[in-house]
């Protein structure tokens, strides 16, 4: 019997870098699959030297990190690339820019730091409640805030989960056509959703909005003012 025939083994890369890219109109509604592909294309058109994973089937070496959820627009999503020889990170951003669909872009590349994961601790989201009375909103963050707890049930690929959101809840404001919340990222990881979901206990005719449409703006550290963005802290 022959022996069986080893997967090639990739070159590591030579270099990693971190991108920050957006999502904005139609493009909120991608999945993170759809993105990936979209993604991947993209690279492809652009001709970016990737590097690829080891085994029998290699794939380009990109991470994404705390991927937003379908539906919601962003500011603030990070990946890692890496890439089978050098490039400028200008170059990067630009052609990538070129090759990708509308509502989807590059906002800022740089050499990959260590541990960015670790620098992801917190996002600030703004939700817009359309039709919502700004005054039943601003009861309803008064009152969840004034808890300690406050549980929530969200259908997952699991089943309904129930768990607490007041703790992962940094800060929380009422605006004028819903609000904005700075929240941690973390175990249970509390969405803008179950957010609407609480204040809608609170105040039921909050209920008639639906879920509402969230914006990511931001993600980083939580240093007790703002949501330091992970690019920030690179030295």
């Amino acid at each position: 019997m022959s022996p069986r025939r080893q997967p090639e083994q990739q070159a590591p890369p030579v270099q990693k870098l971190a991108l920050r890219y957006a999502k904005r109109g139609r493009a909120r509604f991608a999945s993170h699959r759809d993105f990936g592909r979209a993604f991947e294309r993209a690279l492809r058109r652009a001709e970016v030297p990737m590097a690829f994973s080891s085994g029998f089937h290699p794939h380009p070496r990109i991470s994404y990190l705390n991927a937003s959820p379908t539906g919601a627009a962003t500011e603030a999503e990070y990946m890692v690339v890496g890439l089978a020889k050098e490039v400028d990170p200008g170059w990067l951003r630009d052609t990538l820019n070129a090759a990708l669909p509308d509502g989807l872009e590059i906002l800022a590349v740089v050499d990959a730091p260590s541990g960015l994961a670790d620098r992801l601790k917190a996002a600030h989201w703004q939700v817009r409640l359309a039709g919502a009375d700004p005054s039943e909103v601003a009861a309803a963050v008064r009152e969840l805030l004034a808890e300690s707890q406050h549980l929530v049930t969200r259908q997952t690929k699991a089943g309904l989960r129930e768990f607490d959101v007041r703790p992962a809840i940094h800060r929380l404001i009422a605006t004028e056509d819903g609000f904005e919340v700075i929240s941690a990222i973390g175990e249970p990881l509390v969405r803008p959703e179950d957010v609407v979901a609480a204040l809608q206990q609170l105040r039921p005719r909050l209920a008639e909005v639906g879920p509402g449409l969230a914006h990511r703006l931001e993600q980083g550290t939580w240093d007790g003012e703002r949501v330091q963005p992970p690019f920030e802290t690179i030295s």
